[in-house]
């Protein structure tokens, strides 16, 4: 996190800044995240089931394009469903 806006020019307190303010939100999310686990077991599927449809939206809308937008051949589409494939039998065992 903190390399790509210390090659963007920012300075080094303010990229530290941002660094911490950032592990301290993902404390704070932990936190409750263990506050609201522990109420029932289906609440937790809810959370992991947004946590996952959020990945893959986030897999679908920004990385598959900008890897089809760097390497334009056929090993992009075979990786992803390379990757696709791995994944639907990990979770099948």
């Amino acid at each position: 996190m903190a390399v790509p806006m210390k090659n963007g020019g920012m300075k080094t307190s303010r990229v530290i800044f941002y660094v911490v303010l950032s592990g301290i939100t993902t404390g704070i999310g932990a936190f409750f995240g263990a506050l609201i686990g522990g109420i029932s077991q289906s609440i937790i599927a809810m959370c992991l089931a947004f946590a996952g449809g959020a990945m893959i939206y986030i897999v679908s809308g920004e990385l598959i394009p900008e890897a089809n937008n760097l390497y334009h051949g056929r090993m992009t589409a075979l990786g992803n469903m390379l990757g696709l494939l791995i994944g639907i039998f990990a979770m099948s065992i």
